[in-house]
């Protein structure tokens, strides 16, 4: 009840004023009854996006970090994701990740929409990245729809490292429902689970129109900051080496 009356008269009025987000295809959300709504994920903000736009309560899996983070801010940041129907998923992948998946799987079976994103975080450089397999088993174990949705532009309204959001429009694009019934009684080969996940990326990045990487975006970013840190030691030992007063005379 709390969720559906910020969402109807805080959240949803002030999303739609300031951002004036354009959807396409809202009727491929089914009426009633479980489902997963696979989304790539651009920015933070695709978590807030998402739900305004779907008339009916979405719950989503979010990463466990969102919900831990250290001080006030790490306090505020929890709380916000909590009044937004999100559920901590835990990505460190043995018994924390299958309880994760658990909450997930209960949702859909008690006939909720479930959002998750299938790459696992949020793109480092706008392209869409490999999904991994927790939305398949989700799909496989429950029977449920999957349907793909593209952000559009969110990442512009918020990127990586940027708090305070840019006031400008966004979309989203949602396509037709995924069945992936023919694969009955197959849910724990993971040969089968890599076919759904792709084939669930697939539709994202025809919806989306982005660049397909095939990689995680968490080893790709991984690498990223390892170069980043790199280059901060290198300007820092060349700025020792070079020391006060070495300049020309």
């Amino acid at each position: 009840m709390f969720y559906w009356v910020v969402k109807r008269f805080i959240v949803g009025p002030l999303v739609n004023l300031l951002f004036r987000p354009w959807v396409k295809g809202l009727d491929n959300i089914p009426a009633s009854g479980g489902a997963i709504l696979a989304s790539n994920h651009l920015s933070v903000s695709d978590s807030v996006f998402l739900p305004v736009a779907v008339d009916r309560p979405v719950v989503f899996l979010a990463k466990s970090e969102y919900f831990t983070g250290p001080g006030l801010k790490g306090r505020i940041t929890a709380a916000f994701f909590r009044m937004s129907n999100q559920l901590p998923m835990d990505r460190s992948g043995g018994a924390a990740s299958a309880r994760s998946l658990g909450a997930g799987e209960k949702a859909l079976l008690d006939g909720k929409l479930l959002g998750i994103y299938p790459e696992g975080t949020r793109s480092p450089d706008g392209r869409l990245y490999r999904g991994k397999l927790g939305v398949a088993k989700l799909a496989l174990s429950t029977g449920v729809p999957v349907v793909p949705i593209a952000m559009i532009g969110t990442d512009k309204v918020q990127p990586i490292g940027k708090t305070v959001p840019s006031i400008r429009r966004v979309g989203m694009i949602i396509g037709e429902p995924l069945d992936f019934s023919r694969y009955a009684g197959l849910e724990d080969d993971r040969f089968v689970q890599r076919s759904v996940s792709d084939e669930i990326m697939y539709a994202i990045m025809r919806l989306s129109g982005q660049e397909y990487v095939d990689a995680y975006a968490s080893t790709v970013k991984a690498r990223l900051d390892a170069q980043k840190k790199e280059a901060k030691a290198d300007s820092a030992r060349q700025g020792a080496a070079d020391g006060p007063g070495t300049g020309a005379v």
